[in-house]
């Protein structure tokens, strides 16, 4: 008994400072947190609007309630023609649509917009216009995010409000009332073309409509069209377009609307 305790203690005197070293390598090949620390490069300091909704201090005012100086006619490139009046920029009869005089890429967008309290009509008759994420030229589609009344106003889901149109059913609906303001929060990511015109990635958009996710990073199949398959048509850059739509929609007003250039 005696020599079984003895050979016992040799051999825990022989084995503790085994396991103790290897504890020791263990814990020495275990990651150390600052192993996975990034400092480099550091984000750049954007200070956020006073309140929801407002411009942040990097973003580009695209109208402040003051003027349409950065907006043409998307027809002929004179000045805009809409009527400014009350902080509010509103379509004006007979005039068209209006886009951007810059061109962008990438962005994040914030646009309010509202539909007359008396507005009349049914479908896409009803409060109809549209905000094109890329408006490529007169002659083009461009793509378009869908403005309709959507507020009891039955018609075809993939062109209703916050649709993508006739590409993209709207997850939910969030239409607040005519007479009510609502809001779109875009992040727009347009495609990219190859030297001989070929499409190289396509264009992505998720949206946010009265704060309420409605296009979730969809993959746009090419421009919007009101007739036919989509396609797409190489460009580099392109302004953002507001729709007249020319009948009983008008007069759809907007204000607050602002982007940032995203890489």
């Amino acid at each position: 008994m005696m020599r079984t305790k003895k050979l016992f203690l040799v051999l825990v005197a022989i084995g503790a400072p085994v396991a103790i070293a290897a504890q020791a390598q263990q814990q020495a090949q275990q990651p150390k947190p600052e192993e996975t620390e990034v400092w480099q490069p550091v984000p750049a300091v954007v200070t956020p609007g006073e309140t929801p909704g407002a411009p942040p201090s990097d973003a580009v005012v695209l109208f402040d309630g003051k003027n349409e100086d950065e907006w043409v006619s998307a027809q002929d490139h004179t000045p805009a023609k809409w009527i400014v009046a009350d902080g509010l920029l509103t379509v004006a009869k007979n005039t068209g649509n209006i886009e951007t005089r810059r061109h962008f890429h990438n962005y994040q967008l914030h646009i309010e917009w509202r539909i007359p309290a008396d507005i009349s009509g049914t479908g896409q008759g009803r409060g109809n216009s549209g905000v094109f994420l890329a408006s490529t030229g007169p002659g083009d589609a461009g793509y378009e995010l869908q403005v309709l009344d959507g507020y009891n106003n039955p018609t075809y889901v993939n062109g209703m409000v916050g649709s993508i149109y006739k590409q993209s059913i709207p997850l939910v609906n969030a239409a607040r009332k005519p007479g009510e303001w609502q809001s779109y929060d875009v992040v727009w990511t347009a495609p990219l073309f190859n030297a001989d015109g070929s499409l190289k990635t396509p264009a992505y958009v998720t949206v946010f409509y009265n704060g309420v996710l409605v296009q979730n990073h969809f993959q746009l199949q090419g421009q919007t069209l009101y007739i036919g398959k989509p396609f797409y048509k190489a460009f580099d850059g392109a302004p953002i377009k507001l729709q007249a739509h020319g009948d009983k929609s008008e007069p759809i007003s907007f204000r607050n609307i602002w982007v940032r250039d995203l890489p």
